[in-house]
């Protein structure tokens, strides 16, 4: 008979300890202390000590369930926390933006061009040479001018933990890689 008040009182137990959720680990340690108390005083009172030992074992074990079950409903560290803007790096990417060219490149090389082309046959081809010579430097001064200006920018792309996913520009390098977990602050991303 006091088996069955035992698994009862258990039971009962159990269900107001799951109603109890907003109360704190310690309100729910000091609760299933109380009802283990109670549960071995009541084994104490059983006939046989067969069934004393089996009462005591199932209240220990009603306790250590009642104790694991605080700790998980009523700890959480931070880390287990969602957070809204974090993510991960899926790629990173150099890209080099060749610069701006100016007239200055164009005039350096065409004269470059048209010095060299001078020196270059007689007559009428030596004039054909120094403008083909002209033309030529023009061109080559302005794109080894926008070589020269050219910048680097890595392009990191990041998908967040809600699912989104969106790119950030670095004039240098910042250190992520693919798998790197970060965090976005200020319109730009950090590590975390």
């Amino acid at each position: 008979m006091k088996l069955v008040f035992l698994i009862a009182s258990v039971l009962f137990f159990n269900v107001a300890f799951a109603a109890e959720t907003d109360s704190g680990y310690m309100a729910a340690k000091k609760a299933a202390e109380t009802r283990y108390a109670d549960d071995r005083k009541l084994c104490a009172d059983e006939s046989t000590s067969t069934i004393r030992m089996q009462c005591l074992r199932d209240a220990k074990d009603q306790y250590n369930k009642a104790l694991a079950k605080a700790k998980t409903e009523h700890t959480q560290t931070p880390s287990s926390a969602a957070c809204a803007d974090c993510g991960q790096v899926i790629s990173v990417d150099v890209v080099e933006k060749k610069g701006e060219g100016s007239p200055l490149g164009l005039i350096a090389g065409g004269v470059a061009g048209a010095l060299l082309g001078h020196q270059v046959g007689g007559g009428t081809g030596k004039d054909i040479a120094t403008l083909a010579g002209a033309a030529g430097g023009a061109y080559a001064g302005h794109e080894i001018e926008q070589r020269v200006k050219s910048v680097k920018t890595w392009h990191v792309a990041v998908r967040f933990e809600n699912g989104d996913e969106k790119s950030f520009d670095f004039d240098k390098d910042p250190g992520f890689s693919v798998g790197t977990p970060v965090r976005e602050s200020n319109g730009s991303i950090v590590a975390r």
